[in-house]
């Protein structure tokens, strides 16, 4: 059995990754307002900032910094996983381990969390949050998916309207593949 130890630090800014169990399924995109509803219920519980985000059909991508002196993301991530899945029909296909434990089978058990380091490094992690549904081939530019930070970032002046629709732009930043 593998150790994965996770990165604490009180006040910090972290990426997540979160993704469905069955990466066919397009629940998060589909439940759109409840996973909305879930995230304010949580933040209100335990604050937290949502530096940029972006919800695609079967993951998303976040980019959190926590209050100081806090460092309990896992506790965010699984109220808000329990939340979103307790508002969904139970008729996915949950195998025999998940019933053991009393566990849906919407979300996939772990998540990725990295830990800002620095300011290049929160740069690079919006950009790819921002850029991740042209990426995945969704959308040809970043202001066309509904579900992303990204409209937040243009509203007060931070990127313009057209950021990341040049191809040339991503591939100059990394996220060309």
């Amino acid at each position: 059995m593998s150790r994965y130890t996770r990165a604490f630090t009180p006040g910090g800014t972290f990426f997540f990754t979160a993704n469905l169990a069955d990466r066919s399924k397009t629940l998060l995109t589909d439940h759109i307002d409840k996973l909305r509803e879930n995230l304010r219920h949580v933040r209100e519980r335990h604050p937290f900032h949502i530096d940029a985000i972006v919800v695609l059909p079967d993951h998303l991508h976040a980019l959190w910094t926590l209050p100081p002196g806090d460092a309990d993301y896992p506790t965010r991530w699984t109220l808000i996983k329990a939340g979103f899945s307790r508002g969904l029909p139970k008729n996915e296909r949950i195998g025999s381990s998940r019933i053991a434990k009393g566990e849906r089978g919407i979300w996939q058990r772990r998540y990725w969390e990295h830990q800002i380091r620095d300011e290049a490094d929160y740069a690079r992690h919006i950009d790819y949050i921002h850029y991740n549904p042209v990426k995945h081939g969704y959308v040809k530019s970043p202001i066309d998916w509904p579900q992303s930070s990204i409209h937040r970032y243009v509203r007060d002046g931070i990127l313009p309207s057209d950021w990341g629709a040049n191809y040339a732009e991503a591939e100059m930043a990394g996220w060309g593949e």
